[in-house]
C-alpha cells in the first residue's frame, strides 16, 4: 500500500481492494487499527492505493500479496465502487475504491503480510477468514459499513453485471478503511 502522505487531503485516491473469497465462501478481512490508538479498530477488506502506472487490477492483485501473502487467486470482475472519505494517522483520506471479486483455493491461515508499508506495519493487527453468518452477527466495526448484506446478496445472486454504486460514506471521527 502507499501511504499517501504525499497527497493533499482535496486529492482523491484512487484504490483498488479485494472482496477474497475461499472454496467456503468465507470472505478474508484484516484488522486495523488507528496508529496512535490501538483501541480504535475495524475490519476490512485488502487493498490499496495504486502506484505509478499500474491498473487497478494490478494494484488489487499487489496489495493482496503484500497484506496477505496470497498470490494464488483468480480476479473476477469489479463488484461496488465507493467514494469515502475519513481521518486515519492525523490526515483525512479521500477515496475512491473499486472492489473486485476474487477467489482462492486457500482455506487456512494465510501466510502473512509481505512488504508492508511503515504506516501499515503501525495500524495493522490480524487477519481472518469470516463467514457471511459470522460478519452478519459481527458487533465490531467492518467497512464498507454494508459488508454483510453485501456479502449476502454477493453469495446469493453472483456478481452484479455491472458494479454497484455504493452510498459515499463520510466518517467524521472514525476511520472508514485505515487508508488500506
Amino acid at each position: 500500500m502507499t501511504d499517501g502522505t504525499t497527497e493533499t487531503d482535496a486529492q482523491v485516491r484512487q484504490v483498488a481492494r479485494i472482496v477474497l473469497l475461499d472454496p467456503d465462501d468465507r470472505i478474508l478481512l484484516l484488522h486495523g487499527h488507528e496508529p496512535d490508538d490501538p483501541a480504535d479498530t475495524w475490519w476490512f477488506t485488502p487493498g490499496g492505493g495504486l502506484e505509478g502506472d499500474e491498473t487497478r487490477e494490478q494494484a488489487a492483485l499487489r496489495e493482496l500479496a503484500e497484506e496477505t501473502g496470497l498470490t494464488d487467486v483468480e480476479l473476477g470482475p469489479v463488484l461496488w465502487r465507493r467514494h469515502c472519505s475519513f481521518p486515519f494517522a492525523g490526515r483525512r483520506w479521500n477515496q475512491d475504491e473499486w472492489y473486485y471479486l476474487a477467489r482462492t483455493r486457500h482455506t487456512g491461515p494465510v501466510p502473512g503480510p509481505q512488504a508492508l508499508t511503515e504506516l501499515e506495519t503501525r495500524s495493522l493487527s490480524g487477519q481472518r477468514w469470516w463467514t457471511s453468518a459470522e460478519l452478519s452477527a459481527a458487533h465490531e466495526t467492518v467497512y464498507p459499513i454494508r459488508l454483510a448484506e453485501l456479502l449476502r446478496t454477493l453469495l446469493d445472486e453472483g456478481a452484479p453485471s455491472t458494479p454497484v454504486v455504493l452510498a459515499p460514506e463520510i466518517v467524521q471521527g472514525a476511520p472508514a478503511t485505515g487508508a488500506q
